[in-house]
């Protein structure tokens, strides 16, 4: 029996739309994959690299050895085995400076890669990284394991036609818990049940992926039965309401994704106040963000505290450590008050030379980041704070400079997730300025000292203890100054029949609604 899947993607390529994660963990498979629990689970190696199992050692002078054991059972496709030469291959791709496609950051920590025989794969590294067991899974680099028989004959002989290989089309050979059968180029996929898949064959013999961009007709084929599960979309969240009251066969659920937060320009800002952080705690709990979590997220979504999503799961661990500064608009008075402001007759506060306490506050056209700029304004408003509103023109939104030195605040979706990726935003050496062309990893310019000595530990910190103890300073640290002041979560919807079991939404940064499509059940 089919199910039909709505994806927009294309299985491999660097025109990755959503979908596409969702879509490679249904055929593709890593020496490792996230669950729900944004925990690593093994898939072609036999264990996860870790301390305690001896298969990650970090000696004195800080460099590391990772190693993997592929799996005897492990086989491509076309029933190939899987070998370490195909990983060998995989880091060879990575390395190529020619293939840029394929690189990664993590692979500036590697020495070399090495395969003492066919199923053991040995990663040497020059400095601690953090992130070295997910090397090889879709949550880490995006490269997991490649074909070298099917790959490297064009590899070597004309690399330049790489990635015009009918691998990445009609001829694709991967290792997950489906197989391409039949690829109707833009128009659908259907997938066969792996029977070989290392980790079982999967419940469900066959899945049809159908490409429909158009949300309305999207809704339109669930509501007529035609599609029991929709994953990778972005539906809005009236569609996501929509369809909790319109379909009964059905449900939409729901999990936290990125945050709706407002970087302040610590650099240089104007007014200058802005640099204090009583100011932004000020204008923290002068802002209701129950009330705009319940109004224009219906009420689906979660206020934000602090920098983890709560479905991460070292978020129970750090929560604790967050400094929530609720809303509380008479101790934001008081707070402003404090700085020096007086409250005149019209409401509106001032400073000693009586110039009016007004702050610049941008965002682009996003629906809800329109909405939000709109109801934080208001509420700033009431507290006495003027706001001059600066919708960020289309024409302007990818110019860096433009962006990063604002006087005051803009309001962004943001990941909210303690990878390498997301914490190395707010190091100091990240900070967007004129000599790194303004590079976009830190929108608040936010510069501190303290928070550099964690983050730096942290990257440094191999036991995940003790690494997740500094986390939670970290959380606190950028809490306490709320830098940036966050709002509430986004959400990402996934359309599920009640007729397909073991299926949620995308729960975290690393996991996709695939990682256990083996269990899926339709009944």
């Amino acid at each position: 029996m089919g199910i039909h899947t709505t994806l927009q993607s294309r299985i491999a390529g660097a025109n990755r739309r959503p979908g596409y994660d969702s879509l490679e963990e249904l055929v593709s498979a890593g020496l490792a994959n996230v669950d729900d629990q944004g925990r690593l689970r093994p898939q072609l190696a036999e264990q996860v690299p870790t301390i305690e199992n001896g298969n990650w050692r970090v000696f004195p002078d800080g460099r590391m050895e990772t190693s993997w054991r592929i799996r005897s059972d492990a086989r491509w496709h076309d029933g190939t085995p899987v070998t370490a030469g195909d990983v060998l291959f995989t880091a060879s791709l990575a390395h190529d400076p020619d293939l840029a496609g394929f690189r990664d950051s993590s692979y500036a920590f590697i020495e070399r890669v090495e395969a003492a025989d066919d199923s053991l794969v040995t990663v040497s590294w020059n400095r601690p990284f953090i992130e070295a067991d997910s090397l090889f899974t879709a949550a880490g680099t995006g490269t997991v394991p490649l074909p070298r028989h099917i790959l490297e004959p064009t590899y070597e002989t004309n690399r330049a036609q790489l990635l015009q290989h009918p691998y990445w089309g009609e001829e694709f050979v991967g290792t997950g818990p489906y197989r391409v059968r039949e690829w109707v180029a833009g128009s659908s996929l259907i997938l066969a049940a792996n029977p070989a898949y290392v980790l079982g064959r999967p419940k469900i013999d066959e899945i049809e992926v159908r490409f429909i961009p158009d949300p309305n007709s999207l809704i339109a084929n669930v509501l007529s039965g035609e599609v029991e599960l929709v994953i990778g979309r972005g539906l809005s969240i009236e569609q996501a309401v929509q369809m909790r009251t319109q379909w009964p066969a059905g449900t939409a659920d729901i999990a936290p994704d990125a945050w709706v937060a407002l970087f302040p320009q610590m650099t240089n800002p104007k007014p200058a106040v802005i640099g204090d952080a009583r100011f932004r705690q000020a204008l923290l709990q002068a802002t209701n963000r129950q009330e705009m979590a319940d109004t224009i997220q219906y009420g689906l979504a979660q206020v934000a505290y602090g920098l983890l999503n709560p479905s991460e799961a070292d978020y129970s661990a750090v929560e604790s450590s967050i400094v929530r500064h609720e809303y509380d608009p008479r101790r934001a008075t008081e707070l402003i008050e404090s700085l020096g402001f007086t409250r005149g007759r019209d409401g509106m506060f001032r400073d000693a030379s009586g110039q009016a306490l007004a702050v610049e506050f941008r965002t682009t056209g996003d629906d809800i980041q329109q909405k939000s700029m709109l109801a934080v304004s208001d509420y700033w408003q009431r507290a006495g704070v003027q706001v001059d509103q600066v919708p960020i023109p289309q024409a302007r939104a990818n110019d860096r400079e433009y962006r990063s030195i604002r006087p005051g605040f803009e309001l962004s979706r943001y990941p909210s997730n303690p990878s390498i990726d997301g914490l190395q935003r707010y190091h100091s050496a990240l900070a967007p300025l004129p000599e790194n062309n303004f590079t976009d990893t830190i929108k608040a310019r936010w510069m501190n000292e303290e928070l550099d000595g964690l983050l730096d530990a942290y990257f440094a910190t191999i036991p995940h203890t003790e690494r997740v103890q500094l986390l939670a300073r970290i959380v606190h640290v950028v809490s306490r100054e709320a830098v940036p002041l966050p709002l509430f979560y986004d959400v990402r919807t996934a359309l599920i029949s009640h007729r397909l079991q073991n299926v949620t939404a995308k729960k975290n940064q690393g996991s996709t609604e695939a990682w256990n499509a083996e269990a899926w059940v339709l009944r």
